[in-house]
């Protein structure tokens, strides 16, 4: 469905569309499901998204998960679909929970290794850029900080 829309008309409906469903968890208060990708090129560095609705910092890529959908499955849809490419070696890194918008957010945090060259979808994400590890923007978002921080921490 998406597809049919003119990528700047889709940044224009995705932005109200966004404010509903954040008031609607602040009411409702769901449990809602999630993945995000640490995706690392070989030289090591991480890909970094910024998108066209919400706040404008650099985040990880991901998105939610279908019902019923497997969590890997989910990781790689979100992935293609927001960036064209392709993801190998994706692991599985950790799963928890953190506040979104009064909802509850289940992340699946996977890492994986880019398997081509990053291009933003232009609807979603307007902007896709590597970075070292040690060299992060300074805008960059706080739950990005706190994932990107599980990379040397041990397993839960």
């Amino acid at each position: 469905m998406k597809r049919l829309l003119p990528p700047a008309l889709h940044r224009v409906l995705l932005r109200p569309a966004h404010l509903l469903r954040v008031l609607w968890w602040r009411w409702r208060r769901p449990l809602v499901h999630s993945v995000s990708v640490i995706a690392q090129d070989g030289e090591g560095r991480v890909l970094l998204i910024r998108q066209s609705y919400g706040q404008r910092d650099w985040k990880l890529p991901g998105g939610g998960i279908k019902a019923g959908e497997d969590p890997a499955l989910a990781a790689e849809r979100e992935f293609g679909e927001e960036l064209g490419c392709p993801l190998t070696d994706l692991t599985l890194l950790r799963v928890r929970d953190e506040a979104l918008f009064g909802a509850t957010n289940r992340v699946h945090l996977f890492t994986g290794r880019l398997a081509g060259e990053p291009r933003p979808d232009r609807r979603e994400v307007l902007e896709a850029q590597l970075f070292s590890l040690g060299a992060l923007p300074s805008n960059l978002g706080e739950q990005a900080r706190e994932r990107l921080r599980l990379l040397d921490a041990p397993p839960a």
